[in-house]
C-alpha cells in the first residue's frame, strides 16, 4: 500500500514545496512549538512497557507533553505497571480499553488527551531522541494531517534478529517505505503517525471494527478528506519483534487477514506487492498437493502420477530461494542469525498468505456511527466542491 513512498518526484509535483527544512526553526522559536498529547494503546506489555514508556519520559521536547496509557484487559501486570508508572509521573494518564483493541484504545485516549496535537506509539517501539520535535517541526512545516516515519526492527536473540532482517528488508515486506525507510514525501501511511487532532475528529476516528490495519484504513479516509500523508526518514522508531515462530506466525496471518479488509474495502489500493505472498502461498499449496497425489498415485500408475510429483518442484523451489536470500544478501549477519532467515521469510510469507486467502467477507462489513459517517461525507463534499486552488491552501496551511 506504499506505492505512492516508490514514486519520483515527477509523480508528486508537491514533493519539492512541502518538503521540511529542518533549520527552519532557531532555539528560541522552539520553545513556540505547541504541546503533545502521546498516546500508547497497551495490552499484554509487561516486559516491554517500562522501557517503551522511558522512552517517551526521556524526550525533551520544549512545547510540553503528556502520555495516555491506553490499557486493555492484560492477562500480565501490565496494569498495575502502568498505573505504577502514572503515580510515579504526573505526565501520565491511565484509561480504560475495554475491548483491547487498538482502535478503540485509540478513540477513547483521544477523547482523553489534552492537546492539538497526537502522536500515536506503540508498547513494542522506542522512541529515538528528538523524535517529538523532529515530528512537530515536519507537521506544520509541511501542513500535513499525519506525519510519520518507519519502523526500524531491532532484535534481541538470534530469531529476533532475524525477523528484524526480514521486517527491514524488501524480501520480507517489499518495498514498502515505512518498513525499508526512503525519500521523504507524500505516502500512502506511515508507522506510527503525528496527526493533528482534527484531522482524526473530522473523518470520524478509528473505525473500531478494524482489528489490524487500523491506521492505515484511517490514514486512506484522511487522504479522501484531502489530507497529507507524510513520510520522513528521520522519524526511525526501534521495534521489537515478535520472539518465537508460533508468536510471528499467528502475527502475519491477522496482517495477512485484514490486509484482504482493506483490499475488500478499497479495491483501488490493491497492488502487486500485496498479491505476491498470496500468490506464493497458493502456488505452495498447488505444488504441494499435486506432489502428494502423484506419490499416492491418486491418478493411477500411469505418466500422469508422474507428471503430478513435478508439483514438488514449486515449494522446494521457494524454499531453495529463501535460503538463497540469506546466503547472498543476508550474508553479513552472524551466522546463528543468517541461519534462521530462510524459516523466518517462510513463516511471514505463507503466514500473511494464508491469512488474506482465508480472510471472511464478513469482516469487511463496516460499522462507522452514523453522525460520523454524515461528517464525514460532508467534509468529503465541501472539499471537492471547492476550487483546486482552495484545497491547496488547505493542505500547506497549518494550524
Amino acid at each position: 500500500m506504499d506505492h505512492s513512498q516508490s514514486q519520483g518526484q515527477s509523480g508528486y509535483p508537491e514533493r519539492v514545496r512541502l518538503t521540511p527544512d529542518t533549520g527552519h526553526y532557531s532555539d528560541g522559536e522552539l520553545g513556540t512549538l505547541p504541546a503533545v498529547s502521546v498516546v500508547m494503546p497497551v495490552l499484554n506489555e509487561e516486559r516491554h512497557l517500562a522501557e517503551s514508556v522511558a522512552a517517551v519520559l526521556g524526550q525533551q521536547y520544549p512545547g510540553g507533553f503528556e502520555l495516555v496509557l491506553a490499557i486493555g484487559p492484560s492477562k500480565d501486570r501490565t496494569e498495575a505497571i502502568a498505573r505504577e508508572l502514572a503515580a510515579a509521573d504526573s505526565r501520565i494518564t491511565v484509561v480504560p480499553n475495554p475491548s483491547g483493541r487498538i482502535a478503540s484504545a485509540m478513540n477513547a485516549a483521544v477523547k482523553t488527551a489534552r492537546h492539538g496535537i497526537l502522536t500515536r506509539i506503540d508498547a513494542h517501539s522506542l522512541l529515538p531522541d528528538g523524535y517529538l520535535r523532529t515530528a512537530v517541526r515536519a507537521l506544520l512545516e509541511t501542513g500535513a494531517a499525519d506525519v510519520g516515519g518507519w519502523m526500524a526492527a531491532e532484535g534481541i536473540t538470534p530469531f529476533q534478529q532475524a525477523v528484524a532482517w526480514a521486517m527491514t528488508s524488501p524480501f520480507g515486506v517489499g518495498s514498502a517505505a515505512n518498513h525499508t525507510s526512503g525519500d521523504p514525501g507524500p505516502a500512502d501511511t506511515v508507522y506510527l503517525g503525528v496527526y493533528r487532532r482534527e484531522a482524526i475528529e473530522k473523518v470520524g476516528g478509528y473505525d473500531e471494527t478494524m482489528l489490524i490495519a487500523e491506521d492505515w484504513e484511517l490514514n486512506y479516509r484522511i487522504r479522501a478528506s484531502g489530507g497529507l500523508i507524510w513520510f520522513t526518514p528521520d522519524l526511525k522508531v526501534i521495534y521489537r519483534p515478535r520472539s518465537t515462530v508460533r508468536a510471528l506466525a499467528k502475527q502475519q496471518f491477522r496482517y495477512g487477514r485484514w490486509r484482504r479488509v482493506v483490499a475488500r474495502r478499497y479495491p483501488e489500493t490493491v497492488n502487486l506487492r500485496y498479491l505476491a505472498a498470496p500468490a506464493v502461498t497458493a502456488l505452495n499449496i498447488v505444488g504441494l498437493a499435486a506432489g502428494l497425489a502423484g506419490l499416492a498415485g491418486l491418478a493411477g500408475d500411469g505418466p500422469i502420477s508422474s507428471w503430478l510429483t513435478l508439483g514438488f518442484v514449486i515449494p522446494v523451489g521457494y524454499l531453495a530461494g529463501t535460503a538463497a536470500v540469506a546466503a547472498v544478501f543476508g550474508r553479513k549477519l552472524p551466522f546463528a542469525v543468517r541461519a534462521r532467515v530462510p524459516m523466518v521469510l517462510a513463516a511471514m510469507h505463507t503466514c500473511w498468505g494464508a491469512g488474506y486467502l482465508t480472510s471472511p467477507s464478513r469482516l469487511a462489513r463496516r460499522k462507522l456511527h452514523v453522525p460520523h459517517m454524515m461528517r464525514q461525507w460532508a467534509s468529503i463534499l465541501a472539499l471537492n466542491w471547492r476550487p483546486s486552488a482552495a484545497r491547496d491552501m488547505t493542505c500547506i496551511t497549518s494550524t
